[in-house]
């Protein structure tokens, strides 16, 4: 019993300190540092800047859309208490690709004399809107603005409902 326990003990013994645990360890903590640090340090300071500037887009069109009109519901007419959504200024919009946007829109009358402003601050608040590359803002006429393009929370707020 001990003769054959002790030769095996002595075989235990050179195989657990063969030379295959030490060089697995050195190799494995050089593997993980060359791919995170190297290729992630060297893609972003190129590829880093045009997601920084066009993020990606969120969701569908329609998601999209309800943040554009989300953060064109904090721009007010200037003549009128209102925000310029809820007025129903905001005719539609058009979608080139998933991150360059037209809005077509309106103002209360072709005299209006804030009509570039609100078009330059309508253009602005959309691109503020993660995934949004460029907003263009297409001033229409037809159909003609008219108290009935207001939502019923407009309508409240003037006496037409």
């Amino acid at each position: 019993m001990s003769p054959s326990e002790a030769p095996a003990d002595s075989t235990a013994a050179p195989s657990v300190p063969a030379a295959s645990p030490p060089a697995a360890t050195p190799a494995a903590p050089a593997a993980p540092a060359a791919p995170a640090a190297p290729a992630t340090s060297a893609a972003p300071g190129e590829a880093a800047s045009p997601p920084q500037t066009t993020p990606p887009a969120p969701g569908s069109q329609q998601e999209r859309e309800a943040l554009v009109k989300k953060a064109l519901k904090k721009i007010y007419d200037p003549e009128i208490p209102m925000n310029i959504v809820d007025l129903g200024l905001i005719y539609g919009y058009e979608w080139a690709d998933d991150t360059h946007l037209t809005i077509r829109m309106t103002m209360t009358g072709p005299g209006c004399p804030v009509a570039g402003i609100l078009a330059e601050e309508v253009k602005s608040g959309a691109e503020t809107v993660p995934g949004i590359a460029e907003a263009k803002v297409e001033v229409v006429w037809e159909p003609p603005w008219g108290p009935e393009k207001m939502s019923d929370f407009a309508k409240r707020q003037f006496g037409y409902l």
